[in-house]
């Protein structure tokens, strides 16, 4: 058999990790480097920081205009994280995996979990889940200041989810220990090429 002949559905590829971790620079990179890959556009009720724009960064929604999606079905995951609600819209992910486009999501462990128990079949087989995982809690202090997009409330607040989040990293098929941009990235691509290659996800035209 020629193996040109072959095909595959996309991978549904979960990142998390704690805010300042790095997960939504390298699925964006991913994403702007590998033609196969999209990065799904989350929908959240925060407001826009600074240089944000709706529709790449987010699509920022009313908290009233985000429940009522809900209440459609058009997610398929959210959670509430740091006061404000998040989600993935199935809109954003199906049709690209059917496609055999791999599709890149940073997501809190609240909807890594809920993924990984959805009933869909496609959503399951096509799903790898990825931790990013700092390398002490002084790094990840240092990399959230250096944002200088919180308060000082802001600031604690994400930091005490971050020690509940890294609680999960056993939760997940891959763990990144994170070190430099560049080394992380290519731990990255490592993990989503040996996932494209696997013999169960390739499929006869």
């Amino acid at each position: 058999m020629n193996p040109l002949e072959l095909h595959r559905f996309g991978l549904l590829c979960v990142v998390s990790g704690p805010s300042g971790s790095g997960k939504t620079t390298l699925c964006h990179r991913l994403a702007d480097e590998d033609e196969a890959a999209d990065y799904a556009v989350s929908a959240t009720t925060r407001p826009p920081r600074e240089g944000e724009m709706d529709g790449e960064d987010y699509y920022f929604l009313s908290r009233e205009e985000f429940e009522a999606r809900v209440g459609n079905n058009e997610f398929l995951e959210h959670a509430e994280v740091h006061g404000n609600l998040y989600g993935t819209l199935k809109s954003e992910v199906i049709t690209r995996l059917t496609a055999g486009h791999d599709v890149l999501i940073d997501i809190d462990v609240q909807g890594a979990e809920l993924i990984r128990r959805h009933r869909n079949e496609m959503i399951h087989d096509a799903m790898i889940d990825v931790f990013i995982l700092p390398p002490d809690g002084d790094a990840l202090l240092e990399r959230l200041r250096s944002r200088g997009t919180e308060t000082e409330d802001q600031l604690a607040l994400r930091l005490a989810n971050a020690r509940e989040e890294m609680k999960h990293w056993t939760d997940y098929q891959y763990t990144i220990i994170s070190a430099s941009k560049e080394k992380d990235f290519a731990t990255f691509c490592s993990i989503v090429q040996g996932e494209r290659c696997r013999t169960s996800r390739l499929l006869e035209q």
